[in-house]
């Protein structure tokens, strides 16, 4: 997953839609956090015992 990118100005309209763009921009930044934390913890448990 690459990693989400911001709105840009002028992409939100600002009438409190629902979900905005700004909702769904942080939700995909969380998904991919979460991603970024399990493929971390996977690189440092897949480590080849000596």
């Amino acid at each position: 997953m690459e990693k989400p990118i911001a709105p840009t100005d002028g992409e939100c309209c600002e009438s409190g839609c629902e979900p905005c763009v700004w909702d769904t921009y942080y939700e995909e930044m969380r998904l991919w956090r979460e991603e970024q934390k399990k493929l971390a913890e996977a690189e440092t448990t897949d480590t080849p015992e000596e």
